[in-house]
């Protein structure tokens, strides 16, 4: 058993943001499920958006926000994290950050999709890769702040879990987390927060890494945590298309430098679809090109930015460039492939504007959470800027709430009951691989009541397979990676099954009209 002062699950922007704040008031515990280079702040290609020049207000990035999430963002949450965010970018600054500067000092900002003004702080086109670089740098260092590598938590250690005293209010106190070496034991902690990522493992063509498998989501659901409108899965417009690329993302900063989208014949397309064209909000875009390959017959679509000069694209888009070129294809010359793939989703365990959820003492941040930030779609580079603010307002909180929880309950060692080693790893590979092509083909970016119908049929088939195989088999990281997915994927299918209209990334032909007024869309495990 080992105790902390506050059990971090997740080191992304979010986790670690919040572990170099809390650490300065105790002991901190930091788990990555991988190696701390596998985040999806890692991965990250466009930026940081925050209000810098003096053509840009608040207001203005506010509005372009409420107007990207679809009628369902929360205005006071958007307000406040618009308003903080300068200040968060500064502190990454502050740590070392370097993102990219003009030659008079000032910084050089993107514009993408959605946005009315140039407020994407970046460091080329590797800005995650940068800040995560950063907070690591700085976490590291700290001596308060223990990381542990290859360590999975599994379920959160909750009092109505131990206590069975439902009439208290549910408090969680840690986690049972599988480490590296097989040994399963009890994290505990005063303070938890999950800031585990999102879920695009979920679909068979996504731009996630690996380990976004909705872990954290899975865990504060099963604990007794409210989810919220898990059926915003935002599909990014432009991943390469290539066999080996594993649908590598070429971020939206390139359409806000003037890439085209041509269809393969060379002729542009999106004029008919926005007035923005190439810079309208990601669901229109990833929808217009969905509608485009379907009519056509095409597999993929083109994007072109090889008008602009060769040294100007080499300059803001190395690393999409030597990734391109080492698939054969030369940006600078020539237009590239490009389809849409599953990227980030807008739900998430539901929290207030201190990251609190149902659960006293347990915060989430990132894009586990639902904060009300995103609304029914997310506008581009937002979800960094969500990352850091809730992470640091998370930990403003934990510290002001520090030692007030009552004495933690020890839980019991893990029982591993009569499970055994399987010798069927077949059945993990091929329910994984049903769960994502049915995501795939059932729940896309176009959806039908037909559809959603059959994937809800076929995911619930398959979870209680995978919960008759939990049970009896030895946990492993790939099982529990498949535990956790097969439940997010059924969060999906039902949110999309209840809301009964078309809204942001929720398309639906049964439904192609929005309501007049919007409302979210609530799972609970007790429901």
């Amino acid at each position: 058993m080992k105790k902390f002062d506050f059990l971090v699950i997740g080191g992304g922007i979010a986790g670690l943001s919040y572990a170099l704040k809390v650490a300065e008031f105790g002991s901190v515990a930091v788990l990555f499920k991988k190696d701390p280079n596998s985040s999806s702040t890692l991965w990250a290609q466009g930026g940081i958006a925050a209000v810098n020049e003096p053509d840009d207000t608040f207001e203005l990035h506010v509005e372009d926000t409420l107007v990207c999430g679809g009628g369902l963002c929360k205005r006071d949450i958007v307000e406040l994290v618009v308003r903080e965010g300068p200040e968060r970018v500064q502190e990454l600054v502050d740590l070392g950050a370097k993102f990219d500067r003009e030659g008079d000092g000032h910084f050089h900002l993107h514009r993408e999709g959605g946005h009315s003004r140039r407020r994407i702080f970046h460091a080329g086109d590797a800005t995650g890769y940068e800040i995560q670089k950063t907070l690591l740098a700085a976490v590291r260092k700290h001596p308060s702040i223990t990381c542990l590598t290859n360590s999975n938590a599994i379920d959160l250690l909750t009092t109505h879990r131990f206590q069975r005293d439902l009439d208290k209010p549910n408090k969680v106190f840690g986690a049972y987390v599988l480490q590296g070496d097989g040994v399963i034991q009890p994290f505990l902690a005063d303070k938890v927060l999950v800031a585990t990522g999102g879920a695009g493992k979920i679909y068979l063509y996504t731009s996630n890494p690996d380990v976004a498998s909705g872990d954290g989501i899975a865990m504060c659901y099963r604990a007794g945590a409210r989810v919220a409108n898990m059926e915003f899965f935002q599909f990014h417009p432009t991943c390469l298309y290539h066999p080996q690329a594993k649908s590598f993302l070429i971020t939206e900063a390139m359409r806000g430098e003037g890439a085209k989208l041509i269809r393969m014949n060379g002729e542009s397309f999106m004029h008919k679809y926005h007035p923005q064209g190439e810079l309208a909000p990601r669901d229109v875009v990833a929808r217009a090109i969905d509608y485009e390959m379907k009519l056509h017959g095409d597999d993929y679509v083109m994007l072109d930015i090889s008008h602009r000069p060769e040294s100007f694209i080499k300059e803001h888009f190395p690393t999409i460039y030597q990734k391109c070129l080492s698939f054969g294809f030369d940006i600078t010359k020539a237009p590239v492939p490009v389809v849409p793939a599953a990227h980030y989703l807008c739900g998430g365990v539901m929290s207030d504007e201190f990251g609190r959820t149902d659960i006293q003492d347990l915060y989430v941040a990132g894009e586990c959470a639902c904060t009300g930030l995103h609304g029914a779609n997310r506008l581009a580079s937002n979800s960094l800027l969500e990352g850091v603010v809730f992470g640091h307002r998370a930990a403003m909180h934990s510290i002001e709430n520090r030692g007030k929880r009552s004495a933690s309950i020890e839980p019991p060692p893990w029982d591993p009951g009569s499970a055994v080693d399987s010798d069927e790893q077949v059945v993990i590979t091929q329910n994984w691989d049903e769960i994502r092509r049915t995501m795939w083909n059932y729940v896309g970016i176009v959806r039908t009541t037909k559809r959603l119908e059959r994937a809800l049929h076929r995911i619930e088939l398959m979870r209680r397979e995978i919960q008759e195989y939990y049970r009896q088999c030895t946990v492993t990281s790939d099982l529990l990676e498949l535990r956790n997915l097969s439940l997010v994927a059924e969060l999906v299918v039902r949110s999309a099954l209840a809301r009964k209209e078309s809204r942001g990334l929720h398309y639906t032909l049964d439904y192609p009209d929005t309501q007049s007024v919007g409302v979210d869309t609530v799972l609970s495990r007790s429901a």
